[in-house]
């Protein structure tokens, strides 16, 4: 897969930090049409052989208008053309390799890249609401020890067209009429690690010519980085940032999440005060609430204490278990108490409802099990079998 022709949809990703893909911009001027509309490297390609500079916007259209997989059905364009861009060029450059579907509608992608790297992203449904979680890295090096992601540590980050292609993957699971409406970048690795590519992507799909996404309708989450956290502020972007606490002190933060002894949980939350500052947007922190161990009294206490005074929601999220990690879900009556305890101390509290748990969609389950079952096959355990997703969507079984 590596010869393979390149992507079309990777983005040079300086546009980034053009500003044209703002929300609010004005998308009429020939500069932000540019920014938000075009292919970078398709539209040099076509410069070349002497094309219009709006075929670029032709195919943009075709992929996030019309849901183009192939070159071939793009009828506005010379059959010529058509012909060079096959050869020359690939819709997208990951491909579905297994899909998981829950009763409660949330499917689960597992996506190959063009090395042979896999990412995750997952579609929930909710009412009117059509949410997908996208990944930013392949891994996690972060190392918060309850996570599945980051088990075996970062392997690189994702690319604008890698993180773009996860979106419209998910978006074409939905019936033609309806539409994503919400992106959280809550998937696989530190999103803020992966700042100027993810930025990127997003400042495409919230364009007019992508998805039309309202960038309010966009929540990125970080463990917490406090310079990054500065330097999305200073992007003049409308997202959502949730920062992933996962402990009200120190201490317990730095045994949770060990990323915690280089920049401090002080620094963390000047970092998200000084986001609200700029941006005026409510900071969410996410908080995973394990068995035992974050769920008790004198943490929901602590955790009134962290937030005294500040504009936040904390959106509580019961542990989805990871095989092979010794943390639990707390017991109904614990999660209960701990949300009373939060709730008569002030805070604004929700909890996250569990969703596609029969499909490993905690970060990074689906991810590790497949592995796990592709190195039993090619050990020669003829008992596993894996289910793959074909490029026409069947389903193929491997072993067993």
């Amino acid at each position: 897969m590596l010869g393979s022709p390149a992507s079309v949809l990777e983005l040079d990703s300086r546009t980034a930090w053009s500003g044209a893909g703002r929300e609010g911009a004005d998308h009429g001027t020939p500069a932000a049409r540019r920014a938000g509309a075009t292919l970078p490297g398709l539209t040099a390609w076509l410069a070349q052989r002497g094309e219009p500079a709006y075929r670029s916007d032709q195919v943009a259209r075709w992929i996030f208008q019309k849901r183009a997989r192939s070159f071939a059905v793009m009828t506005d364009l010379p059959a010529g053309l058509r012909l060079a861009l096959e050869s020359s060029w690939a819709v997208y450059q990951t491909r579905v390799i297994r899909r998981q579907t829950a009763t409660d509608g949330t499917d689960k992608l597992l996506l190959e890249c063009r090395d042979g790297r896999r990412i995750e992203t997952v579609l929930m449904r909710e009412e009117d609401r059509r949410t997908v979680c996208v990944s930013s890295q392949v891994g996690c090096g972060m190392g918060c020890v309850f996570c599945a992601s980051g088990l075996k540590g970062v392997e690189r980050n994702l690319t604008v067209g890698e993180i773009t292609e996860e979106l419209l993957h998910a978006r074409d699971l939905l019936p033609e009429h309806e539409r994503l409406t919400n992106i959280v970048v809550m998937g696989m690795g530190e999103s803020l690690a992966n700042l100027e590519n993810l930025i990127a992507a997003l400042d495409r799909v919230c364009s007019p010519s992508g998805l039309g996404l309202s960038q309010r309708a966009v929540t990125i989450s970080t463990v917490g980085l406090p310079e990054k956290i500065k330097r999305l502020a200073a992007l003049d972007r409308r997202y959502h940032l949730a920062v992933s606490l996962h402990a009200p002190t120190e201490e317990l933060r730095d045994q949770l999440v060990p990323i915690n002894h280089k920049v401090g949980l002080r620094a963390v939350m000047e970092a998200a005060d000084h986001y609200f500052a700029v941006t005026g947007r409510q900071v969410t922190f996410e908080y995973v609430l394990l068995g035992g161990i974050n769920d008790r009294d004198r943490d929901a206490r602590d955790l009134v204490a962290l937030l005294a005074g500040r504009k936040a929601h904390v959106n509580l999220i019961p542990y989805n278990p990871v095989a092979g990690l010794p943390y639990e879900r707390p017991a109904p009556r614990d999660l209960d108490r701990f949300v009373r305890r939060c709730r008569q101390g002030g805070l604004s509290v929700s909890v996250r409802k569990t969703k596609g748990k029969r499909i490993d969609a905690a970060c990074g389950q689906l991810r590790r099990r497949v592995a796990e079952a592709t190195v039993s096959t090619s050990a020669g355990n003829a008992g596993a079998a894996i289910e793959l997703a074909t490029p026409g969507g069947s389903i193929a079984r491997l072993g067993g």
